[in-house]
């Protein structure tokens, strides 16, 4: 898989400890098994073992895997090949998850990775929601790879993988009622009203969706850029203190905003302000769907939380071993104040650890 016309790679690779030929080790042992387990829950190693070895890691990475290999399924079988015709009709439809995969595959093998993904982007934004938002998130992780640390097949094969994800689970959400404008991403989380039925599973929340706050508009790229930062930083701070309504389901409030930021950079510049629009729609309907009656005033741990540097916070996430809490710390020191990293204290005392 030649892939030699892309843009070269940064240096020096922000990857410590030579963990990238651990990382396409890894991905290469996941890429037989399907995104999904169970009928919809998401497999997220490969979104793990990315932030695990970007970490310094790597030496978790396989022992990572061979603990979570119980909740890994094969891929499906192939049921109807996806084509440049019929693409349309199959958006959406989880019984082609094999068959979007192997399109990106062959699409990926054909031509440079960049390309695929800006054909795809705005296609696929719309369905940002799906799969409660891990496909775009493991999008951005697999961005991130091929951004610091080059070109290869197990990175492309990665970008292909999640984009077939996305593909197979893309789903709109309700057309909401614009609310009333709000001036920073903090008081548009604020303004969020609940749904009317906190239960049951994401689709069925996401369904009772009626109306969110405005927030967000951007006049130019740069700005959209600036307010997607800051809708991370909103919503990994937020967590510290209403991340207790669900401790697994809100950290996706902060993760799927950043994989949208993890990539812009390789988007044309006018994709730069739809994205920050599907973003803030999905940190939002996430925080619609989970969040507490009320924050939790005086949260334990944060105090002592203050005096520990990024790499203690993260070395906490990766000992504690849960998938999202891993995700969430690498999400927190992007961030990385020290709200972000009480924050990330929270997750790995509120989500019951894997090992």
């Amino acid at each position: 898989m030649d892939h030699t016309d892309t843009a070269p790679s940064p240096a020096p690779s922000p990857y410590t400890g030579d963990p990238t030929g651990v990382l396409d080790e890894a991905l290469e042992r996941l890429h037989v098994c399907g995104p999904e387990r169970d009928g919809w829950l998401s497999n997220h190693a490969p979104m793990a073992v990315e932030a695990l070895a970007r970490h310094g890691h790597a030496p978790r990475v396989h022992r990572w895997i061979d603990r979570y290999r119980a909740k890994l399924e094969d891929m499906p079988s192939p049921y109807e090949r996806v084509t440049r015709e019929n693409w349309r009709e199959a958006l959406g439809d989880p019984l082609r998850m094999a068959d979007w995969t192997a399109h990106f595959e062959r699409e990926t093998a054909a031509r440079p990775w960049r390309e695929v993904l800006t054909e795809w982007w705005p296609r696929l934004l719309p369905g940002i929601a799906g799969g409660a938002t891990h496909p775009v998130i493991r999008v951005g992780h697999a961005v991130r790879t091929l951004l610091a640390a080059g070109d290869n097949a197990p990175r492309v094969t990665e970008l292909a993988h999640a984009l077939g994800y996305w593909a197979a689970r893309h789903q709109p959400l309700p057309v909401v009622t614009g609310l009333r404008t709000v001036p920073t991403a903090a008081a548009a989380l604020d303004a969020v009203p609940a749904v009317p039925e906190q239960s049951g599973g994401i689709r069925e929340r996401l369904a009772q969706l009626s109306a969110l706050p405005r927030w967000g508009t951007a006049p130019d790229p740069e700005a959209a850029r600036a307010h997607l930062a800051e809708l991370v930083t909103a919503a990994t701070h937020r967590y510290a203190t209403h991340g207790h309504g669900s401790p697994v389901m809100l950290v996706h409030a902060a993760t799927a905003p950043n994989a949208v930021l993890r990539t812009l950079p390789v988007l044309p510049r006018d994709l730069w302000a739809p994205s920050l629009g599907a973003a803030w729609a999905a940190s939002a309907a996430v925080t619609a769907a989970y969040g507490p009656a009320a924050p939790d005033p005086a949260p334990p741990g944060l105090p002592g939380a203050a005096r520990l540097t990024p790499q203690e916070v993260f070395e906490r996430a990766a000992a504690h071993g849960d998938d999202h809490a891993i995700k969430f710390a690498d999400t927190a020191l992007d961030v990385g104040d020290p709200l972000a990293l009480a924050a990330t204290v929270r997750s790995v005392e509120q989500i019951p650890p894997l090992f």
